[in-house]
């Protein structure tokens, strides 16, 4: 059953003829469902597995605004129904819907060609922020907590919803525009609905390219996109890799950041700790080799 449910529409968007090894499927759907005095068992069958890839459609849709406006709708239904096909849902929640997508764009970028970096970095930024939307907030680690602590043998644990993006592409505004004008009103009329198709798409080809670096987490239960410093970005990435808060400050020397070094990570620091991105301290002694 759930495996006829869940198989891929076929043209028309109505359930496939055809079994997977050949047979008929009303054959397949009179094994398992009674036909009733209005429907045969491959019509009641179907009503199943057309309304389960609407809903899952549905949810993609909303999921990825800005991966749709950027290929347009044809081309991303194309690939949503390929990629629905190839990553099937898993989970009992439709959130992770999107979970396997970078990796399905970076392995067939023919679906996203001649936009597939810009495409990669909107598949990234939305899946952080879906994961910034309903990931574990942990308690917060206060300063005050890392007083006379050794630097070289503390790790700090950042939370889970704070994800740390690099991207080939300036996206953040694009994105938060698209989420903000995604209630559009259904009844609104088509021209409205149009032009307002027309704007994405003349958004969307002028998005800047640059590399920038981002933090995509939820504060006071808001999503919010803040830009990072190279160094930042390097630090945070050290910090949530497990390496010791020592290892992790002696990298940016590398980056020959100018001014005070030490004053310009103790402000980073405070900043990061107001925002509750640091959950936990883990004594390095204690993990094992």
């Amino acid at each position: 059953m759930a495996r006829a449910v869940m198989r891929p529409l076929g043209r028309g968007d109505v359930m496939q003829r055809k079994w997977i090894d050949g047979r008929a499927t009303k054959t397949i759907a009179e094994s398992f469902i009674k036909p009733n005095d209005r429907l045969t068992s491959f019509e009641r069958l179907e009503i199943y597995n057309r309304q389960y890839w609407f809903r899952i459609r549905q949810c993609f849709y909303e999921d990825y605004l800005g991966l749709r406006a950027i290929l347009g709708d044809k081309k991303f239904e194309r690939l949503a129904d390929e990629y629905l096909s190839k990553f099937p849902s898993q989970s009992y929640t439709l959130r992770n819907l999107g979970s396997r997508l970078v990796k399905f764009l970076q392995a067939e970028p023919r679906w996203t060609k001649p936009k597939t970096q810009l495409a990669l970095d909107l598949a990234r930024l939305e899946w952080a922020h879906i994961e910034a939307f309903d990931n574990e907030a942990r308690p917060s680690l206060k300063m005050e907590d890392l007083t006379g602590v050794d630097a070289a043998k503390i790790r700090l644990k950042l939370q889970p919803h704070l994800t740390l993006l690099k991207l080939e592409n300036v996206v953040d505004d694009f994105l938060i525009e698209l989420k903000k004008n995604s209630g559009l009103r259904s009844e609104a009329s088509n021209a409205m609905e149009q032009n307002q198709r027309r704007k994405k798409a003349q958004k969307a080809h002028a998005l800047k390219r640059q590399t920038n670096f981002l933090a995509v987490h939820r504060y006071k239960d808001a999503i919010y996109y803040k830009q990072l410093e190279p160094g930042q970005f390097l630090l945070l990435s050290e910090l949530r890799g497990g390496a010791t808060l020592e290892k992790s400050v002696a990298k940016l020397v590398s980056l020959k950041i100018s001014g005070d070094l030490g004053a310009r990570v103790g402000k980073w620091f405070a900043n990061w700790a107001a925002l509750g991105w640091f959950c936990g301290l883990e004594d390095s002694t204690k993990r094992k080799s």
